[in-house]
């Protein structure tokens, strides 16, 4: 309706312009009304053809359900009929029943039909440019969305991929201490409540508190550690100056997990996990390290956490650094991130 509108008040103008110039007799108001008479006369028939060209000529070129061939004589019959349509309102509509006069000209007028043809080729290419336009928008932001779409669907998995081996052997321990009727039973049920509940809802929020991570963090390694009594021992030092910092969930599990699964779950003797966790003006560095009996590249490298988590990373922050480091009777993670480089999908 804007366009339309807008190209009606212009050819308006033109015409106006174009009849002041020929007659000294009407005033200006009867003048500009004569010419939005003539031009909204003819308007239909140039709506016609513009709507022709955008849904049924466009449309099959786009779809190439027609041969070219077929769309330029489709084309080359509805410019004719239109010029037709338009010389014919004009003369015998618009000058003998709205403006009470003979027209002057005759209907096979080269410079009429030349007229027309240009004003027609005028409107209906802006036209068909803004809906091209229009359409490369839109499709532009479809793709936009998809792309979005599979990358939001590629994260929920990733942050869904936590070791199902843990939660059947935190079971079993907890059935260990019912069947010795610990006193410790119910806070591991507890803490296990807690971690669950917070893998299944607080990990839909793209970002949480670090300081809920660490909540997280600290019952997990507090499940873990019921199955290996005094053979593990874990030091976790944290220092953070602004608790509220916000993080994506579930994104340092992976390494205390990994850290668990091939440091004290594969050492037949005493071991050890250190972790150091740092926030300092929104840069986060978290340092993990294990001990471990023997070094198994192939292991490391494909393990599956932490390829999910360089995945992650790539996904959600454009400032991060991520070492590993795997020698012969320890292994270590570095991670620094910058928090506030976090990036919505």
């Amino acid at each position: 309706m804007f366009f339309w509108i807008a190209y009606l008040s212009q050819d308006t103008l033109l015409a106006f312009l174009w009849s002041g110039t020929n007659s000294n007799n009407e005033s200006t108001a009867q003048l500009v009304w004569q010419s939005f008479q003539l031009c909204a006369a003819l308007v239909p028939p140039k709506i016609a053809f513009t709507y022709f060209m955008i849904y049924v000529i466009m449309d099959r070129i786009l779809k190439q359900n027609k041969v070219l061939v077929i769309n330029v004589l489709c084309t080359i019959g509805a410019i004719i009929i239109v010029l037709f349509s338009v010389r014919a309102i004009e003369l015998y509509f618009v000058y003998p029943v709205l403006f009470k006069v003979i027209p002057k000209r005759a209907f096979f007028n080269p410079f009429g039909f030349l007229f027309a043809f240009i004003d027609l080729g005028y409107v209906s290419g802006i036209a068909i440019v803004i809906k091209q336009v229009r359409l490369q928008i839109v499709g532009k932001e479809r793709e936009k969305n998809l792309v979005k779409e599979k990358l939001e669907t590629e994260l929920k998995f990733l942050r869904s991929q936590t070791n199902p081996h843990f939660l059947f052997n935190t079971l079993n321990n907890i059935y260990g201490l019912a069947r010795r009727k610990s006193d410790d039973t119910a806070e591991a049920v507890m803490k296990l409540s807690k971690l669950l509940r917070f893998m299944l809802y607080e990990s839909r929020n793209p970002l949480i508190k670090i300081e809920d991570e660490i909540k997280m963090l600290d019952n997990f390694i507090n499940l873990e550690k019921i199955r290996y009594t005094k053979k593990l021992t874990v030091d976790f030092k944290r220092e953070i100056d602004n608790e509220q910092e916000q993080v994506s969930p579930l994104l340092l599990l992976p390494f205390v997990e990994n850290a668990f699964k091939h440091g004290a779950s594969e050492n037949r003797f005493e071991s050890k996990i250190d972790i150091d966790l740092n926030l300092n003006n929104g840069v986060l560095i978290f340092q993990i390290g294990n001990t471990k009996e023997e070094c198994n590249e192939n292991a490391i490298k494909g393990n599956i956490g932490l390829t999910n988590v360089r995945r992650q990373l790539e996904l959600m922050y454009k400032e991060y650094d991520l070492q590993v480091d795997n020698r012969k009777n320890i292994f270590k993670v570095f991670l620094k991130i910058n928090l506030r480089s976090y990036e919505k999908i």
